[in-house]
């Protein structure tokens, strides 16, 4: 229903040859799953089915862990956050550097050098069990709910506009990314996110360039946008409640992908893949010059759908609900003259829910194996728990379908949903930051820590939903749209209040819009219209000081007991060109010179254990094998009786059975 005075516009739908290059991606991706099902072993062990056994080349690795990142709700949201606020989202390019090489040097080496399939399992080695249960039972919900929603939330914005149907489009991708994941393991994952990166770069080219001519040439788009307002790339006001400011992105912005890149179990089981801790790193930092080509692609694309509507805002103007849909609305306008490439979008944009939904499967069992299944059940084989990894897999596949159906009956919880999910990250960066930077930080101080972050970001998270936060935003209007009669719309230049279910972290109002209901907002308003970047930089401060400070109370941890693989040599990092005599007092007791002692103390340690369980399993056999001689013995005598028996030969007494 447009706004009364304007015309409908006339919107195509998918056309026979969108449907079939929608169908090509999904029958690739499923290929691919199939061929690593067969290859190479056929993922027979839980090492090859969850680390690609350890032997992954750094492209696809590098490809997949940029994949993960980079979701059907980033094909969709990051053009229509330049669209709406402008171009301060693409500034996150420089805060990807600075990420990635904490992630590379601080986080990974500790996690590469443990050897863990879990990223979990550090924190029981570093504090306690509990912790552990803690952190993983977090994440579990924390991704359960993400991948319900990046199934869902493209699924609405095409319907409506492209026609796709809506539950045909969740069965389909939810049925076939479990399928290949369950039986193609990580490298199908790995390979398939290769093949639907180069799938969304395809898909974004197509908006940019079609666009770019549309308008007369990028100038024409770059113009149109200074008089728009939507350039800004330096914003130097050190207000936190700028939602995207320079500090914002590059400090919040920092912690937030920090807590992606560094210490998710989706990228860390990514990373632990490669071969060695060289490997993982070079696969990293490909990710700086992939993750800009993806954040400039994605922004160009909100630069160029600005041009095109400039005049008519489809949102504002009622043509659409969200500005989720802008996207899919600009591709139906600018690309359906040529049948198949809207199709080669949608398949963009699925190709990104399909890589997040795969990364997070395949995580998820990984966690629910190594952290609550194998403490408990530790005599099975490796044959037997790779199947229960696949059996995971495909539960979790039917719990994201059925999470995606729920989504539908959210409503304007769908986007508090999404909300939840930056603020756990947070406090799960915070108990890892405590754990591999402070060696004195005990267990309770851990619990209590990660407790107060959650308090403390839920607090303000919730809070931002009760009361929006103010954003001002660009000027849009609605001048140029067409009109049903001759008559002039009295509503030509009006401030644009659109809203977004995956663009935004959370909803926001105009400052315009709360000129008349401002006396409504109580004074601790202001504290929740601080910028969602600064709430992974508040929840990390809030663990790492109350963690330490409850465990000095508490007792700390003695540094030279602790195993110095679990504590980064940070300053044999940072301070590479000092003496060692002044590395060795920065270790603050911590014995990084004995890490290879520890190391060698845990493989014969794990070679016990090994041969341990190799002998209960032979015993086991052996147990087996007499079991079954002994019941084929009883079953011949008792045949032999009964032969003898119906000859009328006399039984002997030595020969009855059991004598």
């Amino acid at each position: 229903m447009v706004l009364e005075g304007l015309a409908e516009p006339d919107l195509p739908l998918f056309s026979v040859a969108d449907y079939v290059v929608f169908s090509l991606m999904i029958c690739i991706s499923a290929g691919i799953g199939i061929y690593y099902a067969f290859s190479g072993g056929g993922q027979k062990t839980t090492k090859e089915f969850l680390l690609a056994d350890r032997q992954m080349h750094v492209v696809p690795v590098a490809m997949s862990l940029m994949a993960s990142l980079m979701s059907a709700i980033t094909v969709l949201g990051t053009p229509a956050e330049v669209y709406t606020h402008g171009t301060m989202f693409w500034m996150f390019w420089i805060t990807y550097i600075f990420m990635i090489v904490i992630s590379a040097h601080l986080y990974m080496p500790v996690f590469f050098n443990l050897g863990v399939t879990s990223a979990y399992e550090y924190l029981e080695r570093r504090f306690s069990v509990v912790v552990r249960r803690l952190g993983c039972a977090t994440f579990i919900l924390q991704m359960t709910i993400y991948m319900g929603i990046c199934l869902y939330a493209p699924a609405l914005a095409l319907e409506e506009v492209t026609g796709v149907n809506l539950w045909g489009a969740v069965l389909t991708l939810g049925i076939v990314c479990t399928f290949y994941t369950t039986i193609g393991g990580m490298k199908a994952v790995m390979w398939t996110d290769t093949f639907q990166v180069c799938v969304m770069c395809m898909g974004f080219l197509a908006v940019i360039i079609q666009g770019s001519i549309n308008v007369g040439g990028f100038g024409e788009v770059w113009s149109r946008n200074l008089d728009g307002e939507r350039l800004t790339f330096f914003v130097f006001d050190a207000d936190p409640r700028i939602r995207h400011s320079t500090w914002s992105v590059l400090i919040g912005g920092g912690f937030m992908w920090t807590a992606v890149f560094g210490v998710n179990q989706a990228q860390v089981q990514r990373y632990l893949s490669c071969k060695n801790l060289r490997k993982a790193q070079t696969a990293l930092y490909l990710n700086i010059p992939g993750l800009f080509v993806i954040v400039t692609l994605a922004s160009l694309c909100g630069l160029v759908m600005y041009a095109l509507n400039k005049d008519c805002d489809p949102v504002t103007a009622d043509y659409l609900k969200t500005s989720d849909q802008l996207m899919p609305y600009t591709v139906m306008m600018l690309l359906s003259w040529l049948p198949g490439l809207p199709g080669v979008f949608v398949s963009a944009v699925f190709a990104g829910a399909l890589s997040t939904m795969s990364s997070g499967l395949n995580s998820l069992a990984a966690v629910t194996l190594e952290d609550f299944i194998k403490p408990f059940k530790k005599d099975l084989s490796e044959r037997q728990y790779t199947n229960i990894s696949k059996v995971l897999v495909a539960f979790y596949g039917a719990l994201m379908i059925l999470l995606a159906w729920a989504s539908s009956f959210m409503g304007a919880v769908l986007q508090a949903a999404l909300a939840m999910f930056g603020m756990v990250g947070g406090p799960l960066l915070g108990i890892f930051t405590l754990g591999i930077f402070f060696p004195w930080a005990n267990t309770a101080g851990a619990v209590v820590g990660i407790i107060c972050g959650f308090l403390a970001t839920f607090w303000i998270g919730i809070g931002a939903q009760i009361y929006k936060p103010i954003v001002p935003r660009p000027p849009i209007t609605i001048e140029g749209c067409p009109l049903a009669n001759d008559t002039i719309s009295n509503a030509l230049n009006v401030t644009g209040t659109a809203t977004s279910m995956v663009t935004d972290l959370f909803q926001t109002t105009s400052a315009e819009d709360l000129v008349t209901s401002a006396v409504e907002r109580p004074a601790i308003a202001e504290l929740y219209n601080i910028s969602y970047l600064w709430y992974g930089v508040i929840a990390v401060f809030v663990v790492v000081i109350v963690g330490l400070i409850v465990s000095f109370i508490t007792g700390h941890q003695d540094p030279a007991e602790l195993d110095p693989r679990l504590i980064t040599p940070f300053f044999d990092t940072a301070c590479c060109c000092c003496p060692g005599g002044c590395r060795h007092t920065l270790w603050c007791g911590v014995r990084h010179d004995e890490t290879d002692k520890w190391t060698q103390q845990e493989k014969e340690e794990n070679e016990k254990e090994m041969a341990r369980r190799e002998s209960l399993r032979i015993a086991r056999k052996e147990s087996l094998r007499k079991e079954s001689l002994k019941n084929k013995k009883e079953d011949g005598d008792v045949e032999k009786i009964e032969l003898r028996e119906k000859e009328g030969t006399p039984i002997i007494g030595n020969e009855a059975p059991g004598v």
